[in-house]
């Protein structure tokens, strides 16, 4: 079951593990959406998605950028949206993803947390993403969706 809050995804709720996930493209370019405020914060899940020499989708990097938190850099994002093609999501690679973090969290106890992922830049809908998240993310696994302020930025 989805939490939904308002806030801000880079500072998750909670003293135990965290994981933080989000949405990156397999194209390396970064700069745009929620990596910019996970930019600001840290510099360690930049750093490890650029030294990436293949980003392949459905494939999940973590980084520690904290003692409890870890950031989860998804390659569920395929190229960029264009006119023709205003989705670049990738719902096959973002199922695995998901499933892969969510065992991540199960393994070492975390909580997951997340802004709706995939549906900024990529260009993905929420309805369709939060029913991966329930079939991926096992219930066991407390899962945050931060949505912002009216007029927040992060």
């Amino acid at each position: 079951m989805i939490r939904y809050v308002t806030g801000d995804a880079t500072r998750p709720e909670g003293n135990r593990a965290r994981v933080i996930c989000h949405v990156c493209n397999d194209r390396g370019a970064w700069g745009v959406g929620f990596v910019v405020a996970l930019s600001r914060r840290w510099k360690a899940p930049e750093r490890d998605y650029r030294a990436q020499s293949r980003r392949v989708l459905g494939e999940t990097q973590f980084v520690v950028v904290e003692t409890n938190v870890v950031v989860a850099n998804m390659i569920a994002q395929h190229d960029f949206p264009t006119i023709a093609k205003r989705v670049a999501l990738d719902y096959w690679a973002l199922e695995a993803c998901l499933v892969e973090v969510g065992s991540h969290c199960v393994a070492h106890g975390a909580s997951l947390h997340m802004p709706r992922i995939g549906c900024g830049t990529a260009g993905g809908d929420w309805d369709q993403v939060a029913l991966l998240i329930d079939k991926s993310v096992p219930a066991s696994v407390p899962v945050t969706v931060y949505d912002l302020h009216q007029g927040q930025r992060v």
